[in-house]
């Protein structure tokens, strides 16, 4: 598969064959990520390989770590979680990370990348200001 196939991919929506249909009760017992946009998180198809969260509470936090534990990167966004709960799921997430012998890092101000060992990283990303003069 050539990278502008992957790329269209990654942008074009699943096909409706690809989705898994729910009745009300099972609907209910979803989290608030799997019914994120009205789509369910099993909506999704089975080689996606990154998911982006956006956490409100740090139970939230257990989301990220079942895909990491699936072997799905996760970009987590911590702006919207007080500052005493997003160092507590920096925490949890680096305990589930080193588990997993993956990596975490700091990719922004608030917003981290976690990845299981199944997952390489490049690159680096400098914060600091005075690198660039």
């Amino acid at each position: 598969m050539g990278i502008k196939e992957k790329f269209a991919n990654f942008i074009a929506p699943a096909e409706d064959e690809d989705y898994v249909e729910f009745d009300e009760h099972e609907t209910a017992m979803l989290s608030d990520y799997e019914t994120t946009s009205g789509k369910s998180m099993s909506q999704l198809k089975t080689d996606a390989k990154m998911v982006l969260f956006e956490p409100r509470t740090f139970e939230e936090s257990e989301e990220v770590a079942r895909h990491l534990k699936e072997r799905r990167a996760a970009v987590v966004n911590l702006h919207r979680l007080p500052a005493n709960f997003a160092q507590r799921t920096i925490d949890f997430l680096t305990g589930v990370v080193f588990a997993l012998d993956g990596t975490i890092q700091k990719i922004g101000h608030n917003v981290i990348l976690c990845t299981p060992k199944s997952i390489g990283i490049s690159g680096e990303i400098s914060f600091d200001l005075e690198d660039e003069q």
